[in-house]
């Protein structure tokens, strides 16, 4: 591949050093993401928290509001990211029970200048963390796994579908 068709990487200036985004000559459009993740756990596990057996009390609402209140803090977590003024967050979980996991997606939209993805991302990381959190009394070997970008709509670069595959 050569230079000139070499993609090149946004977060970095013409000298390879780290630097922001400059989107202020973007146009404001409607934008969304939606990112997953499974925490993978025991099946006693699973059931202490579908039961709302746990110490800590309920853990699906605490990791919705956590997954909610993390993708509202992205910027402030990773350091390139632009704060955006997100106009909708949600959290939502799918028992697995075949799989003896929790399901996570985080979708979130915005009409900005730059997309959403990372705050989607974000979301679904920190209701993990969440759900790790409130039942590793119970279960340390609990995984945190297949997190990724579903879809995302908007921008200059089009949507984005994942294979389903």
């Amino acid at each position: 591949m050569s230079q000139s068709t070499k993609p090149q990487l946004t977060h970095l200036d013409k000298d390879g050093n780290a630097t922001m985004v400059d989107v202020g000559d973007k146009p404001t459009t409607q934008r969304s993401a939606i990112a997953t993740g499974k925490v993978l756990m025991q099946p006693e596990t699973l059931n202490a928290i579908q039961q709302g057996n746990l110490k800590k009390g309920d853990v699906l609402t605490t990791a919705k509001l956590a997954g909610i209140m993390g993708a509202k803090r992205t910027a402030e977590l990773i350091p390139l990211c632009h704060p955006l003024p997100l106009t909708y967050i949600d959290v939502g979980f799918d028992v697995l029970a075949d799989e003896s996991a929790i399901q996570i997606t985080a979708t979130c939209r915005t009409q900005g200048q730059t997309g959403v993805e990372m705050e989607a991302l974000t979301a679904v990381n920190v209701a993990a963390l969440t759900i790790y959190d409130m039942a590793k009394a119970i279960d340390r070997a609990m995984q945190i796994t297949d997190i990724h970008l579903v879809e995302k709509r908007g921008g200059v670069h089009g949507d984005y579908q994942a294979d389903s595959s």
